[in-house]
């Protein structure tokens, strides 16, 4: 092998050395001259008793520093108990596999797998709308596999606590798309748009950064006010519809005649109109089927509404029943008369807990719960709708709270 360098190689004597064979630099780490005087650097170990050489590349690519620590992160490796050729050999496998993988391709694949789960088209739009928006101006073109942790933050910093909702939903999509990468082999390790255990450990709960804002409510005691002044237009009749049923706005509006069974005086809503995705019997009040009794002269074919919208085939849009709203009282959203609803439940009836949120088809998180709950309280659900009913359409009183604006619909 000939005589090497009593001391640790330095520059100078990297590319002034001339004489074959492999000469240490201490920690593992040993320039190797050839017959033919290229010269280059090796990693050499031992492990399970077998003695291994690791090309680190050639010394005209690679300096003798970046060789140090290109050795550094090898002993690490070796502390692990880990094999660095095979670790070499599963990322150049990786590499061959995930080649154009990039992020916005992989997102592409994610979404055109699940979109036919997803509630309509639109989903699968605003799906693709933030990633464009957000993420691939940022790791749209890299692959799949190196996106990391500095990455994912540099999308999601400069929008964290100016838009959190937007933020956490984008992080939530980020997290989809990385997951379905390493189920298919396309990346290794950690997903770096984790919540928990992940980036909770350096960015603060959506929670902190700005306050939930709930949909305003009316209150449940201004009811029979805002319902004695909603006339006989469709969308009034749906809004009036939806309060005595606690329905969602899109789950009253694309109601269907098939859904409803007079006789039993039930509503069905089929699972692909609910947003928990299971189906859900609705008890109709006395209430509730004299505007289903006053609508029956609208029901047309073949959609079945029973309220339809303008055009054929079309229920009513969400903004109609906004409108109808607005024209009564001012201040309040459609959605909050669910969250009126449940305050006049734990206000003014004695109904348990579990019989309001079944009312509201709001999904049971206790798990162990909802295992052993295998009704949906139909019979106990009619009885409090009734109340609820006589107390939208009980003599409208001059109201007691905070009502901004209630005027005669013209």
């Amino acid at each position: 092998m000939g005589r090497g360098p009593a001391k640790r190689l330095t520059a100078l004597t990297v590319n002034s050395m001339a004489t074959q064979g492999n000469w240490p630099d201490g920690d593992n780490l040993y320039l190797r001259i050839r017959h033919d005087g290229s010269k280059s650097w090796a990693f050499r170990y031992k492990l399970a008793g077998k003695q291994h050489w690791m090309s680190l590349g050639p010394v005209r690519d690679v300096t003798l520093a970046e060789a140090r620590e290109a050795a550094r992160k090898l002993r690490n490796q070796l502390r692990d108990g880990l094999s660095p050729l095979d670790q070499r050999r599963e990322r150049q496998a990786l590499a061959l596999n995930t080649e154009g993988r990039t992020f916005d391709a992989v997102a592409k694949l994610y979404i055109d797998a699940h979109k036919t789960g997803w509630k309509n088209a639109k989903h699968a739009a605003q799906w693709q709308s933030t990633l464009d928006a957000y993420a691939s101006p940022v790791i749209g073109k890299l692959a799949v596999g190196s996106i990391g942790l500095d990455e994912v933050l540099r999308i999601l910093r400069p929008i964290w606590k100016e838009k959190p909702e937007t933020a956490s939903r984008l992080r939530g999509r980020i997290e989809a798309v990385l997951d379905y990468a390493g189920v298919h082999g396309w990346r290794k390790g950690d997903n770096p748009a984790r919540w928990a255990g992940y980036l909770d450990q350096v960015l603060p709960a959506k929670a902190k950064v700005r306050a939930v804002l709930h949909h305003p409510a009316v209150p449940w005691a201004d009811m029979p006010a805002v319902m004695v002044k909603l006339g006989p237009s469709t969308s009034a009749l749906c809004l009036r519809f939806l309060v005595l049923t606690a329905a969602r706005s899109g789950e009253a509006r694309g109601a269907r005649w098939n859904e409803i069974d007079m006789e039993a005086k039930t509503w069905t809503i089929p699972a692909t109109r609910m947003k928990a995705k299971q189906e859900h019997r609705v008890p109709l009040s006395e209430a509730a089927m004299s505007i289903l009794t006053a609508m029956e002269p609208l029901k047309r074919k073949p959609d079945g509404l029973v309220f339809p919208g303008g055009r054929a085939g079309s229920p009513l849009s969400d903004v109609a029943v906004s409108k109808a709203l607005a024209g009564v009282v001012e201040g309040f959203t459609v959605h909050g008369m669910r969250s009126t609803f449940r305050d006049w439940c734990a206000e003014r009836s004695n109904y348990p807990r579990e019989i309001a949120e079944a009312a509201l088809a709001h999904t049971n998180k206790d798990k162990v719960e909802a295992a052993y709950s295998r009704t949906d309280h139909l019979e106990k659900r009619r009885q409090m709708m009734e109340a609820w009913a006589r107390h939208c359409t009980s003599p409208a009183v001059k109201a007691a709270s905070n009502v901004r604006h209630l005027h005669a619909a013209t």
